[in-house]
């Protein structure tokens, strides 16, 4: 196993990070058996969010996991907040003060840990609240000894530089890492996201690197509609998706992946591996078996046929035509495309 560094920071993660998430349609037997099977085998970076599972309930699985199995001193714990957590309260989400504060305590406690690893900033939620005040809770939190480290998720490249300004104008720590949507279908996070990371030291961690499974070519051509799609907003939105083109990129993938000896789930992280500034990507799996397939990417060698390839079928820097409805950037107050945000 070779282990990265998270970005800049001297912590040592495993090039592929275990997405909890997945896990929680398992019973707590079996969510700490594949947990262990996980740990054993390498894998030391755990990724979860407060909203998992319906309001806490992939943490709290977590926590009896590694306090079964004796090993949070090996494990890199990296959680979320800013999703809602409770259906009506206006102040139960967002980047404020009150609710970082009150939200880490509670991830503490269903973790059953002093401390955790990083916390992040989920999504687009609370993007109405000054980033100074977010950066001082999360500062206070690592001063307490609550926090290690900290970092974002769905942030643009300008999001980030403002954040690393105000880090520095009042002397408090910086975002380490960003965990942003990346894979051959939707390449748009090399327009400037990637080069600020390499330029910034920022680590860069990948969810749903697989598209939900879509690529790994499970879902044939003209299905009328597939799992993936429902994450991604109902109504025209969704059937614009569903595009000959996707399709297109997604058998390109499966041949190589042929040529190759291995499955297309492997090429495709494989190659998300080996893309400069990418960190890690968040693999979801919940059998011993998807585990021993997630494993066998990385040694899978990519070459520059293989990325003559894909680039030829998937254009770098951009996404192909469902994701950004052929290069027309989303309307700002979207939640979807590789741009929604909103500050």
């Amino acid at each position: 196993m070779q282990y990265r560094n998270l970005g800049r920071t001297g912590v040592k993660v495993s090039p592929l990070c275990i997405g909890a998430g997945s896990f929680t349609r398992l019973e707590q037997e079996g969510f700490t058996k594949l947990l262990g099977e996980s740990i054993d085998a390498g894998l030391n970076f755990l990724d979860t969010a407060n909203i998992y599972g319906g309001k806490g309930r992939d943490e709290q699985m977590i926590g009896l996991a590694l306090k079964d199995l004796g090993c949070r001193d090996k494990v890199v714990v990296a959680t979320k907040f800013s999703g809602p957590m409770h259906e009506t309260d206006p102040n139960a989400r967002g980047f404020s003060r009150r609710h970082i504060i009150e939200q880490c305590e509670a991830s503490l406690r269903r973790l059953q840990t002093d401390w955790i690893d990083l916390y992040q900033l989920h999504c687009s939620h609370g993007h109405d609240v000054p980033v100074d005040e977010p950066l001082r809770a999360l500062d206070d939190l690592i001063r307490a000894g609550k926090v290690r480290y900290v970092g974002t998720s769905h942030f643009a490249a300008w999001q980030l530089m403002e954040s690393m300004w105000v880090s520095r104008e009042l002397g408090l720590n910086r975002f380490v890492c960003e965990q942003t949507s990346y894979h051959p279908l939707d390449r748009t996070a090399e327009r400037e996201l990637l080069p600020f990371a390499l330029t910034y030291g920022l680590a860069v961690i990948l969810w749903s690197p697989m598209a939900s499974g879509f690529l790994t070519g499970k879902y044939d051509r003209g299905a009328e509609k597939l799992p993936f799609w429902r994450m991604l907003q109902a109504g025209e939105v969704e059937n614009a998706r569903m595009v000959d083109r996707a399709f297109d990129v997604v058998e390109e993938l499966v041949a190589i992946a042929r040529d190759k000896g291995c499955t297309p789930a492997q090429f495709v992280l494989a190659w998300d591996l080996a893309q400069p500034g990418i960190t890690c990507p968040i693999v979801g799996y919940r059998t011993s078996e998807q585990l021993r397939e997630n494993l066998g990417a990385l040694d899978v060698e990519i070459t520059d046929e293989d990325r003559a390839r894909v680039d030829a079928v998937a254009r770098p820097r951009q996404a192909v035509v469902p994701y950004n409805d052929a290069g027309r950037e989303p309307p700002l107050n979207s939640d979807w495309g590789p741009h929604p945000y909103r500050w």
